[in-house]
């Protein structure tokens, strides 16, 4: 590792990396292309070069003219890194020590590990002032430790306020360009697998928290596992469950009962036919290509499911049953803080993981005691309002059928007992409604009716 005149340790870079780069897109502007999904601005290591990439980024999100070195040395000349004409001649330069633009993303590929050595060196050092000063317990330094090496895998850090223009050319342009390229599946928003609910809520958002509420009994869990399925064997993507209520077998025998279409209850007894007992090997190897992992560790943090998912590496997607039976990393006076302790942390973890967090929760006995209507709204969530600041997305479960004790004999006749509206009362991302559902109460299962197109989903 090079020094500096103090004879302290210099931060590594690559200069001929770093010139090669820019040159390289200087030669070809189309190398653009394959240096943006690589490189942003702050990879770089000298301010000359973050000020010309800045300004070819400028060019190439606008109005995609041309990259001009003219405009280019102006910039640098405003910055009072060069005056405009030796601007010229070092952009010349940089031209002139091109090797290849063949090997562009090479070159592009050192500049980012460049980059990433730097941020961890000034992480370690971080932490270590951090040890050295801070009078937190241990575990509360490992989690810090822990969250600031992993934001440095993820490629992201505490950062100053940004201005408007730099966010939008090296954040949502760097977004988009990911959405709609070859690989835009990896970025898009994870499919629920309901169609319906998808125009409501265009898929499970990336750092969304998402909340399914509902009075017990109303199939909560039914509704969770089957977009627990559904994200990973549809959607094919790498799916967490974590029961804190259920054990693992139990889960899996739910998902079987859904997959093979034998009612659940003889799967718990036992009593399959030669016919059911092929249906359920058949299920059983359809979720052999499945990423779906189910945890039932009955007592758990939030803290300590985001260290588990994180040493699980590729995880795109958490659902979390449920809300009432998770504890808090720290104590409280009361639940209602717990509670609000608790959901800030599941916003932040879903944030901080960019993936989406499913929990479900229970809804408080208001919906019983109002009588013209029981459907659930966003003030029967128990515990806490904070419950619903918090969350993208409320999603509630209503069954007509649960409440037709209430019923005379003519009006129960009348309900569906498989009627189920999935009601999306909280939706930061767009439209608030109501999708049509029935539910297979022998097979747990949900579907979506689809009443203008003829088919179910």
């Amino acid at each position: 590792m090079p020094t500096n005149n103090s004879g302290a340790a210099a931060m590594p870079y690559s200069l001929e990396a770093e010139q090669a780069v820019l040159g390289s897109i200087l030669i070809d502007p189309e190398c653009m292309e394959d240096v943006v999904s690589i490189v942003k601005q702050d990879y770089f290591y000298l301010p000359q070069h973050k000020a010309i990439f800045s300004s070819m980024m400028a060019m190439f999100t606008g109005s995609k003219a041309k990259i001009d070195p003219v405009v280019i040395a102006d910039a640098l000349a405003k910055e009072g890194l060069y005056d405009a004409a030796a601007g010229r001649e070092y952009l010349l330069t940089l031209r002139d020590r091109v090797p290849s633009t063949a090997n562009v993303k090479t070159y592009a590929k050192i500049v980012e590990e460049q980059y990433y050595l730097r941020s961890l060196i000034t992480v370690s050092q971080n932490i270590i002032e951090t040890a050295v000063s801070n009078n937190s317990n241990a575990s509360d330094l490992l989690e810090y430790a822990e969250q600031k090496i992993y934001d440095i895998r993820q490629g992201s850090k505490d950062d100053d306020p940004k201005k408007l223009s730099d966010v939008i050319v090296n954040d949502v342009y760097d977004r988009l360009h990911k959405i709609t390229g070859e690989e835009k599946e990896k970025y898009q928003a994870v499919p629920s697998g309901f169609s319906l609910l998808d125009r409501y809520i265009t898929g499970l958002g990336k750092s969304d928290l998402i909340l399914i509420g509902a009075r017990p009994a109303m199939g909560k869990t039914s509704f969770a596992l089957n977009l627990a399925q559904n994200v990973s064997m549809i959607a094919r993507k790498k799916c967490v469950f974590f029961s804190l209520e259920m054990s693992r077998e139990q889960l899996a025998e739910r998902l079987l009962s859904a997959r093979a279409g034998i009612p659940s209850q003889k799967i718990r007894r036992g009593e399959l036919t030669d016919d059911e007992w092929v249906r359920l090997g058949n299920a059983a190897g359809e979720f052999e290509e499945a990423e779906l992992y189910l945890d039932d560790s009955s007592s758990i943090t939030v803290p300590e499911i985001k260290a588990k998912v994180r040493r699980m590496k590729n995880v795109e997607a958490i659902i979390i049953d449920y809300l009432g039976l998770l504890q808090s990393a720290v104590r409280k006076e009361n639940r209602v803080q717990e509670v609000s302790d608790i959901t800030r942390n599941l916003k932040m973890m879903a944030k901080d993981l960019n993936i989406p967090v499913i929990c479900c929760a229970q809804l408080s006995r208001g919906t019983e005691g109002r009588n013209k209507s029981h459907r659930p709204q966003l003030a029967d969530l128990r515990e806490s309002g904070s419950i619903e600041q918090d969350a993208d997305i409320v999603l509630f479960l209503y069954r007509p059928d649960y409440y037709s004790g209430e019923l005379s004999d003519d009006q129960r006749d009348q309900v569906d007992e498989n009627a189920t509206e999935l009601i999306v009362a909280k939706n930061r991302h767009g439209a608030t409604g109501t999708v049509e559902m029935t539910f297979d109460k022998e097979f747990t299962r949900f579907r979506c009716v689809e009443k203008d197109y003829g088919n179910d989903n």
